[in-house]
């Protein structure tokens, strides 16, 4: 034996709990994928085929892009003396505002009146003939479709802004490419007609009102020239020096005051009129320093919305009701916000203009004052002075009114040249295809889904599976060697790594190589695959599955510092190999040369006398119950070294007999007659005969089949062998199927280097030629 034990036990000293795995293994996963790769490239194909139904199906959208700028500069009718330029730069609500601009309602009612969609049948279907012949219909229910045909055409406008850039990207969907360029410049032009016609109503209504105080002033200025003359032909003066007479000077500067005192009532009252018939919004937006335009930005956000589920829910949807509630109460609040700053504008225009008419009236009431003493002293020197004054003071503030009148109309005839702050950079073209549906996006995206959902039910299959599968996963759970991974033996032509040689071609190994030349000759006339996985040691030796045996054999004699001649082979349940271990176990054993003894101690459902093909009538229970000599119930085989003992006629107590002290003389006699006792026992869960066997013998081998037994009867069958102080030896997988782990273990290892080492020599190991 050896003296270093690589493979030590539990109980071992130097035994150490397995430690549980926390690193990512990435080879598991892709195993796991492996073996449900037909699930996979189902669900890819399934979800390629749902893509091309639904690109199929789907009506073509078109889109078309309009690109705008939308330039800071203010261009205000009437000149406010500041910097064009950088009125509007510390502004930071006006790029938002422009865009909500963009996408608000009563744009879309301004493109819908440009393009003429109420009269298209195309877009509003109530048009036409149906329409004219309809009875009774009003301007609230042209409205009425305005306000929908308005809302739907908003549905397939977006607004991209173009980062760090005064750019906008106007785009439009529709199913017909001709409207969706229309459309998108449509919207562009409205814009800036929009932001023309609002800049400059005000300035005509300024420009009226200039006029109408011009004449005034004309007026007054007549009528003052005129008294002027009628009083100089009367008074007989001509001219008068006012520097010498103190009251003289005083009515001077009273006058001065009082035109100043006029002007600032002619301009405050010139406020009020225009905070009086000027539009509300604009009003409000001047003075709520942008509180108004984030209401309204606030209140386009929620139609908007209200439109977006308007197109999955009903209107009369609980939560669309609560939308359109909460809309119309948003709308009645901006109203009441710009009633109320409308107001305030106006009621401070109005003081304004009252207290620069109180101003103007205190200056007349001392002029008066002034005048009366100055008759005193020199009326008629003074009323000529005062009027040549006033008469001076008039055409000085007419001179600046026409000034103000002339700018005034320069803008409001720029009007007519669409003079503005936004300009159409590109205008939108017929787009040459659709925008979607796109068959290419379709295919990716169905193929990804396919791959997510067949990779995602791979892994759940997989981690609903509780069996044990992998000889790593063997060791991982139970912390037991895996002594040898015995592979299926339906799969034994893939296992060998051969092709199908019955074309007469020379078979590959998994190393790509071809087999030896005369490989062929002597496989022919022979079996590809034994029909039973029993004996296959015997009667194919140079399989690997046979080599699979032998390594469990060196592994077995590896495993105990100690002696080890007899040997339990059990397993969890019934159907997991361990008739078949044991058996083949016991033919590599015997190819050593040494005599080996196969003991049938499965009372309940014997295998091995069908195995070895000998009679079951004598047997192990027999012995038991002394109706039979040692020497009749040992039976030779035809495999050389071997010798079988059948379990011979099913007692009614097996576990009584088992328990018994003639079963522990009679193997103590076995020990010194045979060199190795390979012990074939019930199923450890099933009953308690491998336990009483397993405490006789010197180890445990437990069997465990892949795909079959799951890790909590595999925990559980250790445990109990270790309760009973049994000492397991470690584990054989059987069924091990390599193929389809995927995994590049060391056992995949040893199948490739084995098949293609057995190809190249044409040798196997001989009976008594394999060392231990």
């Amino acid at each position: 034996m050896i003296a270093n034990n690589p493979f030590p036990a539990p109980e071992d000293p130097g035994f150490t709990a397995p430690e549980k795995e926390i690193e990512l293994n990435i080879s598991e996963y892709v195993a796991m994928v492996r073996r449900h790769w037909k699930l996979l490239a189902v669900a890819c194909l399934v979800t390629v085929v749902a893509s091309g139904i639904h690109y199929a199906v789907t009506p073509k959208q078109y889109m078309a892009n309009a690109t705008i700028q939308i330039e800071r500069r203010n261009l205000s009718p009437v000149g406010s003396g500041q910097n064009p330029w950088l009125e509007n730069y510390w502004n930071m609500e006006f790029y938002p505002t422009q865009y909500e601009l963009l996408q608000s309602r009563g744009l879309a009612v301004r493109v819908v009146k440009r393009l003429s969609l109420m009269d298209d049948p195309a877009f509003n279907p109530a048009a036409g003939p149906a329409r004219d012949g309809k009875q009774g219909t009003t301007a609230a229910d042209d409205q009425a479709t305005l306000g929908r045909l308005a809302d739907q055409l908003r549905g397939g406008l977006a607004v991209d802004p173009v980062r760090n850039t005064q750019l906008v990207r106007l785009s439009f969907q529709s199913s017909s490419p001709d409207f969706a360029a229309k459309a998108a410049n449509a919207f562009a032009e409205s814009f800036i007609d929009m932001g023309v016609e609002d800049r400059y109503a005000s300035a005509g209504k300024a420009s009226s009102f200039l006029t109408s105080q011009i004449e005034t002033l004309k007026q007054e200025v007549a009528d003052k020239e005129r008294q002027l003359q009628a009083f100089s032909r009367t008074s007989d003066i001509v001219s008068l020096d006012p520097a010498a007479n103190v009251v003289l000077k005083r009515l001077e500067a009273l006058n001065g005051g009082l035109m100043d005192a006029k002007k600032m009532r002619i301009q405050k009252e010139a406020r009020y009129h225009e905070t009086m018939t000027a539009p509300p919004e604009t009003v409000a937006d001047s003075l709520s320093g942008g509180v108004v335009g984030g209401l309204r930005g606030d209140q386009l956000r929620m139609e908007r919305d209200y439109e977006t589920k308007l197109k999955t829910f009903k209107p009369d949807w609980p939560e669309m009701v609560s939308l359109k509630a909460q809309i119309e109460k948003g709308q009645q609040h901006l109203d009441d916000v710009i009633k109320e700053m409308v107001g305030k504008a106006q009621g401070s225009a109005y003081a304004d203009y009252q207290s620069a008419l109180r101003q103007e009236q205190s200056l007349e009431n001392e002029l008066t004052n002034g005048k009366k003493e100055a008759i005193d002293q020199s009326s008629s020197a003074v009323q000529f002075t005062n009027l040549k004054v006033e008469i001076q003071t008039r055409r000085e503030l007419l001179d600046q009114l026409m000034r103000q009148q002339s700018e005034t109309e320069v803008a409001v005839r720029l009007q007519d040249t669409r003079q503005s702050n936004i300009r159409i950079i590109d205008q939108a073209l017929m787009p040459g295809g659709p925008f979607r549906p796109s068959l290419r996006k379709d295919l990716t995206y169905g193929l990804l889904f396919g791959l997510i959902l067949g990779i995602g039910g791979a892994l759940l299959i997989e981690f609903l599976d509780r069996t044990l599968k992998t000889p790593d996963e063997v060791e991982r759970r139970l912390g037991l060697p895996t002594l040898a991974a015995i592979q299926d033996i339906a799969d034994i032509g893939k296992t060998y790594g051969y092709s199908s040689y019955a074309s007469g071609e020379r078979p590959r190994v998994r190393t790509g190589r071809s087999a030896p030349a005369g490989w062929l000759e002597k496989r022919k006339g022979q079996p590809q695959a034994p029909a039973q996985i029993e004996l296959v040691p015997h009667e194919r030796p140079r399989t690997l599955i046979s080599e699979a045996y032998r390594s469990l054999r060196t592994a077995l004699l590896l495993s105990s510092a100690g002696e080890l001649k007899v040997v339990a082979v059990t397993s969890a349940v019934a159907g997991e190999g361990k008739t078949a271990t044991a058996a083949n176990l016991a033919v590599v054993l015997a190819q050593l040369g040494r005599p080996v003894l196969i003991v049938d101690c499965d009372l309940r459902k014997p295998r091995l006398h069908q195995v070895f093909k000998v009679s079951n009538r004598v047997g192990l229970v027999n012995q038991l119950t002394g109706t039979a000599e040692p020497e009749a119930v040992i039976l030779p085989t035809e495999v050389p070294n071997l010798w079988v003992v059948p379990s011979g006629p099913m007692p009614p107590n097996p576990s009584e007999l088992l328990s018994s002290a003639r079963i522990r003389e009679w193997l103590n006699a076995m020990r010194e007659r045979f060199d190795y006792v390979i012990i074939d026992t019930p199923p450890a869960l099933a009953v308690t005969d491998a336990t009483l066997i397993g405490m006789l013998a010197d180890g445990v081998v437990l069997t465990l089949r892949g795909h079959k037994v799951t890790r909590e009867e595999a925990r559980l069958v250790r445990d109990r062998l270790r309760q009973a102080d049994i000492k397991i030896l470690g584990a054989v997988l059987n069924r091990y199927q390599a193929l389809q782990t995927g995994v590049a273990t060391g056992y995949r290892y040893y199948e490739a280097y084995g098949a293609a080492y057995g190809a190249e020599d044409g040798e196997v190991t001989k009976a008594g030629g394999s060392a231990a």
